[in-house]
């Protein structure tokens, strides 16, 4: 599923390409036909991503809500729109690009009683400049869950998954198995700003690099796509050498390294 990075910036590109155009909406799948009808003819005002949640923000209060899940996927065409290719959900056409999505697990029409409750049962997201890290906290310090399994909680924070849950804690020496309520406040504020300068990294890049040009003896935008990881996916901790574990924590693979991670 992709992680908050992904989703803003897809926010981000589809605004400069599409907001404040009055755009052509179908369903070459037929799935979301009358959703599409609703939409077809409006100006586009504004795209906002909150977590992995993306909301479109139509003329006369008509509002999106897309949620990719695991197979969702975007595809992005200038000039003019192709002939539909595949099990298109939604095709948006502006003045100079088309907006295709495939495979969403939510494409829907909400009104803002819909929306004030899915904003409600979300966490902070670190992205957002109005995100309130106090609410992380608060959950956080009370909890004896583990942090690895509170970090990835949408409710605690929105928008992080789990490549970030592991390279996050990685280089702060957190282990993912330690009860939330043990973070000091200190180690708690460093986990926020190291999470906001991950994925404020990754929007930027389009792509997950967590590995320091330092330790990877070269600049991040060469590292190869397997090297791009502390802990995550990875045999041996790149920043000791020391074997890397791997075990379930809620639900996903987790990884650590028992010697930076004690």
């Amino acid at each position: 599923m992709p992680e908050g990075h992904t989703i803003h910036r897809a926010a981000r590109k589809q605004r400069e390409v599409l907001a404040g155009d009055t755009v052509v909406a179908s369903s070459p799948q037929g799935r979301f036909t009358d959703g599409a009808a609703l939409l077809d003819g409006r100006r586009l005002e504004d795209i906002e991503a909150h977590g992995k949640h993306l909301f479109y923000r139509f003329e006369d209060d008509l509002l999106l809500h897309v949620h990719l899940g695991l197979f969702g996927r975007f595809f992005t065409h200038k000039g003019d729109p192709p002939d539909p290719r595949g099990a298109i959900r939604l095709r948006l056409v502006g003045r100079d690009a088309t907006i295709d999505l495939r495979g969403p697990t939510a494409c829907e029409i909400i009104d803002d009683d819909d929306e004030a409750n899915l904003l409600a049962r979300l966490g902070p997201d670190p992205l957002r400049a109005d995100a309130d890290p106090e609410r992380a906290w608060a959950r956080i310090a009370r909890s004896r869950r583990e942090i690895g399994a509170l970090v990835m909680d949408q409710s605690v924070m929105a928008g992080v998954g789990n490549v970030y849950r592991a390279e996050a804690l990685h280089v702060l020496g957190i282990h993912p198995s330690r009860e939330g309520r043990s973070l000091s406040r200190v180690e708690f504020d460093a986990l926020w700003a190291t999470v906001c300068r991950m994925l404020a990294d990754g929007e930027r890049a389009g792509r997950i690099v967590t590995v320091s040009a330092e330790d990877a003896g070269m600049p991040r935008s060469r590292i190869p796509r397997g090297e791009r990881t502390y802990v995550y996916r990875q045999a041996a901790c790149r920043s000791c050498g020391a074997p890397v574990t791997s075990w379930t924590l809620a639900g996903r693979r987790s990884w650590a390294c028992a010697t930076c991670q004690s």
